[in-house]
């Protein structure tokens, strides 16, 4: 029996710590499930009855927010103020933006914590997340407003899958259905959905639930969730990965069906989104993103 030589020991442990270290990146990434995805595309109609995030261009792209020298994390829309908000968690502030990125008022947030999610939820009610210690955190603006206490406002401490500062990340909100969507950005990876928090009847004991989808959330093929914005129109969610630079639509069933990708030539994008941390869209479908540090960005169907 002819012996192996050792350069060939050596090719074939090479070639086998080459093809492990592939698979591994493969799946860290989630390039097989991304890649089916792009697959599966190429056979599949427009549907008109959903957000079809591949139709959009960018109309206003890496436009700095000027008087912002903190990064700004999350966006929601304010559908009665007209206006979006946004959180910068350095130093604490609720920053209302114009549609065309221009700061309206700065709110300075005491005791949020690591405030990392905004979400409107009715009139002059928000939703503030503090990623740290998971909580919840209902407050009421005003146009009046300039500081917030956390003291002062109804709260949520869930305190589950707690791991630094990779928690709470993103918010959403279905007014209809009365349930609140959390993001926890990774390490696990996964979208909450609570509801009985804010409470209905404050005069009534709290009756929280938390409900967790794991076959929606093993769908997401991106490496981290910064953001999150419900659709009523369409009862579909849009989930957005700074790390994957891609912005997911989920149907009803939790399964991606369109993507809008934040890379340099996709979308009309000249250079690409550096580090996506908010999403927020408004009543005529128009999508605004912002990233950090401080930058701002608006993107329409032709």
């Amino acid at each position: 029996m002819r012996r192996v030589s050792r350069s060939t020991v050596l090719v074939l442990g090479v070639t086998l710590v080459a093809l492990a270290a592939a698979g591994f990146a493969a799946q860290h990434f989630r390039l097989f499930e991304r890649t089916w995805f792009q697959a599966s595309q190429l056979w599949q109609t427009t549907d008109p009855a959903s957000i079809n995030l591949d139709q959009y261009q960018a109309v206003l792209q890496g436009k700095a927010i000027e008087g912002l020298e903190d990064d700004v994390s999350a966006l929601t829309y304010d559908p009665l103020r007209k206006s979006l908000f946004t959180v910068t968690n350095k130093k604490a502030e609720l920053i209302e933006l114009s549609l065309d990125g221009r700061v309206l008022r700065r709110i300075a947030l005491v005791g949020f914590g690591d405030a990392e999610a905004v979400e409107f939820i009715g009139e002059n009610t928000y939703v503030i997340t503090d990623e740290r210690q998971q909580r919840l955190i209902k407050v009421t603006i005003e146009d009046s407003t300039r500081v917030l206490d956390a003291k002062d406002a109804e709260q949520l401490t869930l305190g589950i899958n707690q791991s630094g500062n990779k928690g709470f990340e993103g918010l959403a909100y279905d007014s209809v259905g009365k349930r609140l969507f959390v993001a926890k950005e990774r390490d696990p990876m996964l979208i909450y959905e609570v509801r009985g928090f804010p409470q209905a009847n404050p005069q009534q004991p709290y009756a929280t639930h938390v409900v967790t989808n794991p076959r929606r959330d093993a769908r997401l093929f991106v490496r981290d969730l910064s953001s999150l914005q419900f659709d009523e129109r369409t009862g579909h969610l849009l989930a957005l990965s700074d790390e994957s630079r891609l912005l997911l639509e989920l149907d009803l069933e939790g399964r991606p069906i369109s993507v809008l990708s934040l890379k340099k030539g996709r979308h009309g994008l000249k250079k690409s989104v550096p580090q996506a941390e908010g999403v927020a869209m408004d009543g005529e479908g128009t999508l605004y993103v912002v990233s950090e540090p401080n930058l701002f960005y608006v993107f329409k169907k032709p």
